[in-house]
């Protein structure tokens, strides 16, 4: 294999041109010159009764389905940047308090079945998200939205209850996708897998059981948006691991491969010296962290949690975990997002043992606390485990603590978080746009995603009313760093790592410098087939 990496430059900026490699003439296993990616994201019914609903889905293997059927009033370009027209022909802010939004669409819009797309469709889409408030608590992206206009079949206008500047980005998102209401009840969401829209592609679903294997996209023939499409038919196809994906393009039966790879796999794809398969390096948003129900006996004192934050070695983990593929995280904003400030290294400094010591007697906690670290064992990649088992090393050679882990797989996992059956738990997060509101709001703001009961009056009733009014967001610098120091001094969340993204390609395949952008958003339309020899 040619093991080399191609590596892209950081956030913030525009991404390097499209790499176009030239090689093996493999096309993979796929119907004609269907391009076919691999995944380890799994889909199942058990896990998610609605998975591809944009009232219900909320997790980015979903999003990455949903994005290339559901069109949005607005897309990240390339690269990243302010959102730009997608559906719209035109959008923007019509007041100076950023609090009215006007969208005009474009002409011609149809869905995939042929039926027109007009305004009132745009209002049904967000009103339909809003009215079911899905337990997944998707619906708290649009909650500044209060009431939604139309004039004539191609105006919308959004009215919202405050002003908030990250508005043209959650319009870029696909809980903002445009459904027909033929197809999506309105008060119910969509069982099963199916999914319609006006995006770029059709898609059909394979399905064994109660779990999609591979998920057949189609060029839509009624498309128009900004995107260009450069292939005819992609398929998804789903696998159970991280090996089983890398023998698939290692033969030849897939074209490129996405997450998660194992760290192991991406050191060794960067390695080689001969063959056809690339790997690519993107630049990326995804954090690890630990989070916290605040109401259990176990971590209820702020002490017990302030010392878990003095005692974890970022460094430490990440060195032994994944080397260069991650870097320290001492704040839930990462780095390269405006706002980013070391809150939790400025508020604990270098891990001691003795400091967190004090802390714990200063409170009468009795040594060790026992308590138990919950993980997924199959939604962030292998090297989860490890990750807690080294976690739970370093808070247990501490002497302080007497901790135990537990893994359980993603199906039953986030529904035990959901219903707060777990004390700490480790999850991961991709923003839903590139700022800082996408790292903070959702744990931190009424109707938090995770459902933690953790809840600070002036996080949610000034600060991040205050950072969304600021449309400068180096304005808003003031809000967001006071938000994270608030947090990094109640420790509701402990931040752990940023990681790095990667894309395995065999070389005949071009445009995966653009098919992962930096919120890890799956950008299939940016394929295509390069020429052999």
């Amino acid at each position: 294999m040619n093991r080399k990496t191609l590596v892209l430059p950081a956030v913030v900026g525009l991404l390097a041109p499209v790499l176009a490699a030239c090689g093996g003439s493999d096309s993979g296993s796929g119907d004609g010159d269907a391009i076919v990616v691999g995944t380890t994201d799994r889909f199942s019914l058990d896990a998610m009764p609605a998975p591809f609903d944009p009232a219900y889905a909320y997790d980015v293997g979903a999003w990455n389905i949903m994005r290339q059927t559901s069109q949005t009033l607005m897309v990240l370009p390339r690269g990243d940047g302010e959102p730009v027209p997608e559906a719209a022909k035109q959008c923007g802010f019509t007041d100076t308090g950023n609090e009215r939004y006007a969208c005009t669409l474009r002409d011609g819009l149809e869905f995939a079945n042929g039926d027109p797309v007009t305004a009132e469709d745009v209002k049904y889409s967000i009103e339909r998200v809003r009215k079911i408030k899905a337990d997944t608590g998707v619906a708290a992206l649009l909650s500044t939205v209060d009431t939604i206009e139309t004039k004539g079949d191609r105006e919308v206008i959004f009215h919202l209850n405050t002003a908030d500047a990250t508005f043209p980005f959650k319009l870029s998102t696909p809980v903002a996708g445009i459904v027909n209401p033929a197809d999506y009840e309105k008060d119910k969401v969509r069982d099963g897998f199916e999914l319609t829209g006006s995006g770029p592609y059709t898609m059909k679903a394979e399905v064994k059981g109660d779990e999609m294997t591979k998920a057949v996209f189609t060029k839509n023939p009624n498309y128009k948006g900004s995107l260009k499409v450069n292939n005819d038919k992609v398929e998804l196809v789903s696998f159970a691991d991280a090996e089983a994906m890398g023998d698939a393009i290692d033969k030849g039966d897939i074209d490129v491969m996405t997450r998660a790879m194992t760290p192991e796999q991406i050191q060794n794809l960067s390695k080689g010296t001969d063959g056809d398969v690339d790997l690519v390096e993107v630049a990326g948003l995804e954090i690890r962290y630990l989070a916290f129900n605040t109401d259990a006996s176990t971590v209820k004192d702020k002490a017990v949690r302030t010392a878990m934050a003095q005692l974890i070695n970022r460094s430490e983990l990440v060195s032994a975990v994944y080397g260069s593929q991650a870097e320290p995280l001492y704040s839930m904003v990462p780095a390269g997002i405006t706002g980013h400030s070391n809150s939790f290294f400025n508020t604990y400094g270098d891990p001691s043992v003795a400091k967190a010591k004090a802390m714990l007697e200063d409170a009468d906690i009795t040594t060790p606390v026992k308590l138990t670290m919950h993980y997924t064992t199959d939604h962030y990649g292998a090297a989860t485990k490890p990750e807690f088992e080294h976690l739970q090393k370093q808070l247990n050679d501490s002497g302080l603590f007497d901790v135990d882990i537990k893994g359980t797989p993603w199906e039953k996992f986030h529904k035990a978080e959901r219903a707060r059956e777990y004390d700490v738990f480790g999850m991961g997060w991709f923003p839903d746009f590139p700022d800082a509101d996408s790292f903070l709001a959702p744990f931190l703001d009424k109707g938090n995603t995770l459902n933690i009961p953790y809840a600070n009056s002036k996080i949610i009733n000034d600060l991040i009313p205050a950072s969304r009014g600021e449309a400068d967001r180096l304005s808003a610098v003031d809000s967001l760093t006071e938000i994270q120091d608030i947090t990094a001094e109640d420790v509701p969340l402990i931040p752990l790592w940023q990681g790095k993204q990667y894309v395995a390609t065999r070389d005949d395949v071009t445009g995966t410098a653009y098919l992962l952008n930096s919120s890890s958003s799956l950008q299939l339309w940016e394929l295509g087939r390069g020429v052999s020899g």
